[in-house]
C-alpha cells in the first residue's frame, strides 16, 4: 500500500505509532491482530527510517546488515551468508567493509533497506525509500520491492514510484484517511488529487495527438 499526503498530513507519525516508537494520545493500534506495545520490539514489523543516518551505526556495512540477524539469534555464519547474498544480489558487495558514514546517500538508503528486509518481517514500513537514489538505483529498488513477499507500507511523494510498486494507495490529510483504493483509480482522479495538493501522475495523463495543418 502506498500512502500519500501533503507535508504534515501525518504519514510519518502514523508509521512511528505503528512501530511502537510513539505512544498514541488516545485509542489503540493493532498490527497483524496484535496490539502495538510502545517501545517493545515487534519481530513481525520492520521500519526503514526516512533518514538512513538514523539507522546506520555499525563500523562496517557488513556489520550493519548483520546486526538485526544476530539479535534474532542467527549464528555468525548464517548471518554472513544472508548478508553476502543480499550484497551480491544488489551488486554492492564491494561496499561490505566500508564504514556506512562514507557511503553516498543512495548507497546508505539501499543498506538501510537491506538491513530491515533481510530479517524477513511480515510487514515492512518504508518512509520515502526512493529519496537520494539515482535512476539506476531507483529501478533496482523497484524490482527488489516487487519481488519481495512482505506486506509493504510505503510513504512517498514520488507518485510514479508508487504506481510501479503499490496496487493500493491511501490519501492521508490532516490526520484523516481521505481516500483508499486502487492506485491508478485514486491517482487518475484529478479533482481528488488536486484537492490534496497533488497533480495527476504524468504517466496517467493521456498523450494528446497533435494535428498540424498542411502547409501551402
Amino acid at each position: 500500500m502506498g500512502i500519500i499526503g501533503p507535508n504534515g498530513s501525518g504519514k510519518t507519525t502514523l508509521f512511528l505509532l505503528l512501530a511502537g516508537i510513539l505512544t498514541p494520545d488516545r485509542g489503540s493500534l493493532e498490527v497483524l491482530d496484535s496490539p502495538v506495545k510502545t517501545r517493545v520490539f515487534n519481530r513481525d514489523l520492520g521500519f526503514v527510517f526516512q533518514n538512513p543516518d538514523d539507522q546506520l551505526f555499525c563500523p562496517t556495512v557488513r556489520d550493519d546488515l548483520a546486526f538485526g540477524l544476530l539479535n534474532l539469534g542467527y549464528s555468525g555464519e548464517e548471518a554472513d551468508s544472508i548478508v553476502n547474498e543480499y550484497l551480491t544480489d544488489m551488486k554492492m558487495f564491494d561496499l561490505a567493509e566500508r564504514p556506512p558514514h562514507n557511503l553516498s546517500g543512495g548507497e546508505k538508503r539501499m543498506i538501510s533497506i537491506g538491513g530491515v528486509m533481510i530479517m524477513n518481517p511480515a510487514v515492512v514500513i518504508l518512509d520515502e525509500p526512493e529519496s537520494s537514489l539515482d535512476c539506476q538505483a531507483r529501478r533496482k529498488l523497484i524490482e527488489f520491492l516487487n519481488d519481495s513477499e512482505e506486506t509493504l507500507l510505503i510513504a512517498s511523494h514520488d507518485l510514479e514510484f508508487l504506481l510501479e510498486t503499490c496496487e493500493r494507495v491511501l490519501i492521508l490529510d490532516n490526520g484523516q484517511i481521505c481516500a483508499d483504493g486502487h492506485s491508478r483509480t485514486i491517482m487518475s482522479n484529478e479533482m481528488l488529487m488536486n484537492s490534496h495538493g497533488f497533480e495527476k501522475p504524468h504517466s496517467l495523463v493521456p498523450h494528446t495527438e497533435l494535428h498540424h495543418k498542411p502547409s501551402h
